[in-house]
């Protein structure tokens, strides 16, 4: 798992992805929609770019089965496979958020779904910071 971007680029985008996501965080608790969407939006837009970056340098796609177990399976394909697995639940979460604001101005179900996108990005980057950086230097 040999990387061209550097692991500490990563981690910092960790921390900025953490304060675009406090942003969104700040404006929904203010009760202003739109700071909101925009602030959300601003953070589904570089979660994308970095979880791409991420799979195209960090975490190489399983050969024939997907994201699916295979029936025998090294602890370091099951940790980039369930990485992989997480970054579709959080983009998918973050998404529903920007569909809710977008399309709908639904402020209280983007801040319904908040807590969701909160504690899977937070679980997933400290997994990546811990597991997969050290494999990868």
């Amino acid at each position: 798992m040999a990387a061209d971007v550097s692991l500490e680029t990563l981690t910092r985008e960790h921390r900025n992805l953490d304060e675009l996501f406090g942003r969104f965080l700040a404006a929904a608790a203010r009760g202003e929609a739109e700071s909101a969407r925009r602030a959300i939006e601003k953070f589904d837009s570089e979660l994308r770019r970095h979880t791409a970056l991420e799979e195209e340098q960090l975490l190489p796609m399983p050969s024939g089965h997907k994201l699916a177990p295979p029936e025998e399976e090294r602890d370091d394909e099951r940790l980039v496979r369930e990485l992989r697995l997480e970054h579709v639940q959080i983009r998918e979460v973050s998404a529903m958020i920007v569909r809710q604001l977008a399309e709908k101005a639904d402020l209280t179900a983007a801040r319904a779904l908040a807590g969701n996108l909160a504690r899977r990005w937070d679980a997933h980057t400290t997994r990546e910071e811990r597991n997969l950086f050290p494999l990868s230097r």
